[in-house]
């Protein structure tokens, strides 16, 4: 009996550990992309999301969404909805299906997009992306910009690697550094992430936000002549460690939480 309890108290010390630990974790992000094909679809999936999708995983807890669309100049314009879901762990992440099987509030506010017919989808293809949060910067941050959504520009890049051990070192050069200098010159980045699942692997991706295209420039001029940036970039360990650089100008609905 005496070593019956003693099992059990260990296995609860355990237990409550590891859940300690689990909340102190770095964020989970799930970057959706609807692939649409008309403004029909487009609306389709605004609505659901507006009125469905975003109201029942607040009610679950997260209290930030955003939900962005390709800026007018992008080749992709009117083609896809960028959906940004963070989550504080993977548990959260691994439950929220269940809860929103279980949400009536949410089938029926989202019952044209769930029960849509085969012959009109809302959407063409669903990408995601999966990541987790940057040691050095492990959990999101909502913008703090004030003007108007529709003149805001959400970038949204995609550093990708030749090998793993590559990607690794840019992850490094972002937590020794060039996450400092994003901050210290206001580009206000609502996450860093290193990409656990996704199409483009091994990548990492981040998102910085603007007021406007001429502050997002302007900002990028002050980056790459900032001098720490200019002793990082010649440093021999961060050579030859990244071989491409997507780029995605976006712009917020007016829904979206960020």
């Amino acid at each position: 009996m005496y070593l019956k309890n003693l099992f059990s108290l260990v296995l609860l010390t355990f237990l409550s550990i590891s859940l300690f630990a689990q909340k102190g974790n770095r964020d989970f992000y799930e970057l959706r992309i609807y692939q649409i094909e008309n403004a029909n679809q487009e609306s389709q999936i605004d609505s659901y999301l507006e009125k469905a999708l975003l109201p029942a995983l607040h009610r679950n807890g997260i209290a930030k969404v955003g939900v962005f669309k390709p800026i007018a100049s992008q080749a992709d314009a009117g083609k896809k909805v960028y959906v940004f879901i963070p989550y504080s762990s993977m548990g959260v992440y691994s439950e929220m299906e269940g809860k929103l099987a279980k949400d009536q509030i949410y089938q029926t506010a989202g019952s044209a997009y769930i029960n849509a017919p085969f012959d009109n989808p809302p959407y063409q293809r669903i990408e995601t992306a999966f990541l987790q949060a940057f040691t050095g910067h492990p959990r999101f941050t909502a913008s703090n910009l004030t003007g108007p959504k529709k003149d805001r520009v959400y970038e949204l890049r995609s550093y990708e690697s030749p090998t793993e051990k590559l990607y690794k070192q840019k992850v490094r050069m972002f937590n020794e550094g060039e996450m400092d200098i994003f901050t210290k010159l206001d580009f206000n980045p609502v996450f860093y992430g290193e990409v656990i699942a996704g199409a483009s692997m091994p990548n990492l991706m981040y998102m910085t936000t603007f007021s406007n295209m001429e502050s997002r420039d302007a900002h990028w001029d002050k980056f790459r002549s900032d001098p720490v940036w200019e002793r990082m970039k010649v440093m021999p360990e961060y050579q030859n460690i990244m071989n491409k650089n997507d780029q995605r100008l976006l712009y917020p609905a007016e829904y979206s939480g960020f």
